[in-house]
């Protein structure tokens, strides 16, 4: 145990602005306590801070708000406060943040995590660093100009003297905090953090099996919990045999939850749940239930025949939801392309599912879950247990995969519920089978487009509609059409330079959670207008990238002013993250050079392309296919992604590697149907993820960008699909406009 001395949140306001809290601010302080790495984040008894502790043994604690799935974000939140800081990265200890407004949205969705929080970072990390420089020249009676940080000390300029940080903290504590306008931020080009290749740091914990995901939690007392949950959205359990249940040996309860109604924002769809000494007794407990559901409105529901209503609903005039110029009302015959596509389902089917424990005392209620959003997971279960926030405690483990899934916290809620109904801490564990049948799906959709082209092959005129289930359906009844901010995803947000642009959206139902999953509405629109391009390309004989090219025209800074809508650009100004049309061609010239090297494709073999921008970043995907006897082989991926200034380059290119496994995934396998309201699917053998044996070889780039930091988690999922297909084609002529590819290819 250390002792230690914190930068701790105590007294300055603009601080907490910078991450949209009220009041507080960052001042160094010290203290006696004993304490490891993770109760200073968890011990009422040690001293909470935001970001950044130092202790007397020179080690440099610095705090992560953000939830770890695998992405890196607990090594790239310390390597940018670190830089700011000079700290030596061989000191720092990463700390887990529990659920604290002041840290502002700790929601780890949206490939926001370094974009939304990059200077308030290294802003955090500079006032620490100034505060010791200041003890340092207070200690030596020289000005502050006279001394600098560095890996852990504090030198004094043209001498031999230096302190370390240790020496300094508690000197530093009694010190007031800097103003932010007057901190002094480091050159990019002194920079020995940020954009540097780390591993990261739970690595060596992940390979030797120390690291602790959600399945791991053990409490004292704990109880387990299996829960049978509705097949049909809205129905509910009207008879089951509670006798066969507790006959199981290990099962000590069985318990009916509460009855959904309203909207299922992140509330437990309801059911019967089967407490037990262990999970296999709660889950063979769970099985002798026999449960016989109640009717719903969605009993009905058969994904089949729903898609064919939106196919034949985008057929149609819809909402218009951007215009520039005016569309013909004649189509030119010879001239005109038309293309529906459609999207399934999908189900997030991340490694570890959902999993919570919770204690309920009387002084409140205390959680460990896998968990995306700790503070909603706050809310809700303060909400849900009738207590006020400050009484939830929520503790983060690492993520075994998240994909957005686990930023739903109705597994928290159930936890804690049970925890209060038996008065011993629970744990709920969804099966996979409870993952693929319970979720919150990504939506299922069509898409319509018609163009134009005019006597040089360039695209006159385009028509194009959008039709899915919304997933404000989840939150609000009533909702039978997508929000502008999920038509902002890939649809209305494409910056073509096309006189005559006409775009619209339709209205479809929800029978179902619908929720977000990675890369959200992209994954279809991108899908769509990737594909679609592919097949103009095609008609005017062309190059897909020549298509692209001149679609998208001379470089430019689009604003969308003029075209009938208001453009959200993933909560990000303009200004900060411009659409800018010359980073978009910057990555379709470089997947071009890289293409350039592999030569043409043999026999059977095609290359596709696609590009898209999501989440600030711009992604160009190519991919060579091999099809013999309908037999498909991915036998290459190249990638190229724009995603501004890197903190983490080895995890960039790990992000980029994942999305085009995953995309693969869901364009080659990912189909949840519906028959009678309920999911036909249940576990990997009916709904697979890509195999080694799938796996192509996959080459990485990264544009060099002073830009602002960009999304990285997401945007190289989109274009994944349409490349692939796009290569198909390329490779057989035949098009395919419907996913998955397993409904007609061997794969």
């Amino acid at each position: 145990m250390d002792h230690f001395t914190a930068v701790e949140n105590i007294s300055r306001r603009n601080v907490l602005k910078m991450f949209g809290a009220a009041g507080g601010g960052l001042a160094l302080g010290a203290t006696g306590l004993a304490w490891s790495p993770m109760t200073m984040a968890q011990d009422k008894q040690a001293i909470m801070n935001l970001f950044v502790a130092i202790g007397e043994d020179d080690k440099v604690y610095l705090t992560c708000h953000r939830s770890e799935m695998g992405q890196g974000i607990r090594t790239g939140v310390p390597q940018v406060i670190a830089d700011e800081l000079q700290a030596d990265w061989e000191k720092v200890v990463v700390v887990q943040g529990l659920a604290d407004k002041r840290y502002g949205s700790q929601n780890t969705d949206g490939s926001r995590s370094i974009r939304k929080h990059f200077t308030k970072l290294r802003q955090m990390g500079a006032m620490a660093r100034t505060m010791l420089e200041q003890a340092a020249a207070t200690q030596w009676q020289v000005t502050v100009e006279q001394v600098y940080a560095k890996s852990s000390r504090v030198y004094l300029k043209d001498s031999q003297l230096s302190l370390s940080f240790g020496e300094l903290a508690i000197a530093a504590s009694q010190l007031t905090m800097p103003e932010l306008d007057g901190l002094k931020l480091k050159s990019e080009a002194d920079f020995t953090q940020i954009g540097q290749s780390r591993t990261i740091v739970d690595m060596d914990d992940i390979l030797t099996g120390k690291a602790q995901y959600g399945y791991d939690i053990q409490l004292d007392g704990m109880v387990y919990a299996s829960i049978s949950r509705p097949p049909v959205l809205g129905s509910e359990p009207v008879k089951f045999d509670e006798k066969a249940a507790r006959s199981v040996a290990g099962v000590i309860d069985v318990i009916k939850m509460p009855t959904l109604s309203g909207p299922a924002l992140f509330k437990p769809l309801g059911g019967i749940a089967v407490i037990a000494s262990n999970t296999w007794s709660a889950e063979q407990g769970r099985k002798a239930l026999n449960v016989q559901w109640s009717g719903s409105e969605n009993d009905s529901h058969d994904s089949a025949k729903y898609l064919a209503e939106l196919v034949k609903k985008v057929q149609a005039p819809g909402k218009v939801v951007r215009k520039m110029g005016e569309i013909p009302n004649e189509w030119p015959k010879n001239d005109t392309l038309s293309a529906t596509y459609t999207v399934p389902y999908l189900a997030h089917a991340m490694m570890e599912p959902a999993v919570a424990a919770a204690k309920v005392t009387e002084s409140g209620c205390e959680v460990w879950a896998s968990t995306q959003t700790p503070q909603s997971t706050q809310q809700n279960v303060a909400g849900f247990l009738s207590l006020k926030e400050e009484q939830v405690k929520v503790n983060v483990t690492l993520l075994g995969g998240g994909f957005g899934r686990k930023s739903k916290p109705d597994y928290s809620v159930e936890a804690a519920w049970l925890a209060q109904q038996t008065a011993k801490p629970v744990k709920v564990s969804w099966s996979r089978e409870d993952d693929i049948q319970n979720g919150y799906y990504h939506a299922i959709s069509a898409q319509f487009y018609q163009a134009s082209l005019n006597q040089e092959r360039d695209v006159q005129a385009l028509l194009a509609r959008t039709g899915f289930p919304s997933i404000s359906s989840t939150f609000a009844e009533g909702v039978d059409e997508p929000s502008a901010g999920e038509l902002d995803l890939g649809f209305t947000d494409v910056p073509l330079a096309i006189d005559a642009m006409q775009l619209e959206s339709v209205k479809a139902t929800a029978h179902s959670r619908i929720g977000w999953m990675r890369s959200v509405c992209n994954i279809q629109h991108a899908f769509g207008i990737g594909s679609f391009m592919d097949e103009l390309a095609v008609k005017a004989d062309k190059p897909c990238m020549d298509m692209w090219r001149q679609s998208l025209g001379k470089p430019r800074l689009e604003t969308f002013t003029e075209q009938g809508f208001k453009y959200g650009n993933y909560g990000e100004t303009l200004k900060d993250h411009p659409v800018d049309v010359a980073r978009y061609l910057g990555v379709i010239d470089k997947v071009e050079q890289l293409l350039s090297k592999e030569g043409k494709a043999k026999a059977n073999q095609g290359w596709g392309f696609a590009v898209h921008r999501s989440f600030t970043s711009y992604v160009a995907v190519a991919t060579l296919v091999e099809v013999v006897d309908k037999q498909l082989k991915v036998l290459k991926s190249i990638a190229v992604i724009d995603a501004g200034r890197v903190v983490n380059p080895d995890r960039v290119h790990s992000q980029t590697e994942g999305a085009i496994i995953f995309g693969l995934s869901l364009a080659m396998m990912g189909e949840i149907t519906y028959k009678d309201g309920k999911v036909e699917q249940s576990n990997f053998h009916n709904y697979p993820l890509l195999r080694m044996l799938q796996c192509p070889e996959i080459e990485t780039y990264i544009i060099e960008s002073r830009e602002n930091p960009a999304g990285v988690g997401e945007p190289g999922v989109p274009p994944v699909a349409p490349s692939l297909t796009n290569a198909i084609f390329a490779a057989t002529g035949t098009r395919y406009r419907d996913l998955p590819l397993n409904r007609f290819l061997k794969v």
